[in-house]
């Protein structure tokens, strides 16, 4: 699989870890749009949120239990957004499942 993401869940491409356990792995953004940014991903391999399933949502829900912690590690104090983008017009530009965590500064309340 030509993956980016899968490559650095499985270590051949480096990055620099926030979070990471059996089931996902997070790590901060090399083109951070705000003080803190931080990607979340499934380790398993889920092309986007069109691409959730019953079989796969347990993994969803996880990483959402997750984030809050992830956020509060990272030194994010009064809030943050939670992004994903699905497809192209979304501008999508890795076909895995991710999740965006941006904190650390006040965010703008333009969302496009």
């Amino acid at each position: 699989m030509d993956c980016l993401f899968c490559k650095i869940v499985a270590g051949q491409i480096p990055s620099k870890k926030a979070y990471e356990d059996d089931k996902l792995l997070a790590f901060y953004d090399i083109a951070p749009q705000a003080p803190v940014h931080i990607l979340v991903i499934p380790k398993s391999h889920i092309s986007s949120v069109d691409d959730i399933t019953a079989e796969n949502s347990d993994i969803i829900a996880y990483i959402f239990e997750k984030i809050p912690s992830i956020a509060k590690a990272a030194g994010i104090k009064n809030g943050y957004r939670v992004i994903s983008n699905c497809g192209s017009d979304a501008c999508q530009s890795v076909k895995h499942l991710h999740f965006h965590i941006l904190g650390g500064a006040q965010l703008s309340d333009k969302m496009a």
